[in-house]
């Protein structure tokens, strides 16, 4: 990680269907704070991070700017239009920047804390792609289109994949480019599990929840 530089993403330019509240989660407040300033600011406090991208709606950033101007930033920060999936909207900020490394993280999820930035930093000296995750605590089916289970995993192989993630932006950027349009792929991981790539997980934990539903606004709390 010597002399390599960094950039983090963060990405809040989704539609919040499930929200339900007619309005970017992201922009609603925690204890008095809008959710994405959160990882505004761990983002903004680590050291080995040089900027932040902030993927957003071009009609709402009035709004992130507004929020942004509260916190006492040291970094510089840069607005990105979302595309209309995940995939496109980190597509657009990974050719917003030439960094060495990029760490992309949710913007809803607001309880991130440093040291997972730190722990999938230290692990790019051995891999192209780390993520947060935690170990499920259920046992987890595998279901065809019509609910039959096919089979169960082993529990203690079993994930449930978080973010921060971490990746060579080189590496990502052509396997984005080379998997363009694919609907299958739901995370930034994935994108590199199909380019034959291995991803190592670091232990997060189970605080670091994705505001999903507005109930997921009082767990948060």
């Amino acid at each position: 990680m010597e002399n390599k530089t960094v950039t983090g993403i963060i990405v809040a330019a989704g539609n919040s269907t499930r929200f339900g509240q007619g309005k970017n989660k992201n922009l609603f407040e925690v204890n008095a704070k809008p959710i994405i300033s959160y990882s505004i600011e761990i983002f903004n406090k680590n050291s080995k991070i040089k900027d932040i991208i902030l993927v957003i709606k071009p009609d709402e950033k009035e709004y992130f700017k507004g929020i942004v101007k509260n916190i006492n930033l040291s970094k510089e920060i840069k607005y990105v239009a979302g595309g209309s999936t995940r995939m496109e909207s980190v597509y657009n900020a990974l050719m917003t920047t030439t960094s060495d490394i990029v760490i992309i993280h949710d913007g809803a999820r607001p309880r991130i804390k440093e040291e997972y930035i730190d722990k999938c930093l230290n692990e790019m000296q051995e891999y192209k792609g780390t993520t947060v995750a935690v170990k499920s605590k259920d046992t987890i089916k595998i279901c065809d289109d019509n609910g039959i289970v096919k089979e169960t995993t082993k529990r203690a192989n079993t994930y449930l994949i978080q973010t921060p993630q971490c990746f060579e932006r080189e590496t990502l950027l052509s396997l984005h480019e080379k998997f363009k349009g694919d609907e299958e792929i739901t995370d930034d991981c994935m994108v590199l599990e199909k380019g034959g790539y291995k991803i190592k997980v670091v232990e997060g934990d189970y605080t670091n929840i994705k505001v999903t539903t507005f109930d997921d606004l009082h767990l948060v709390e």
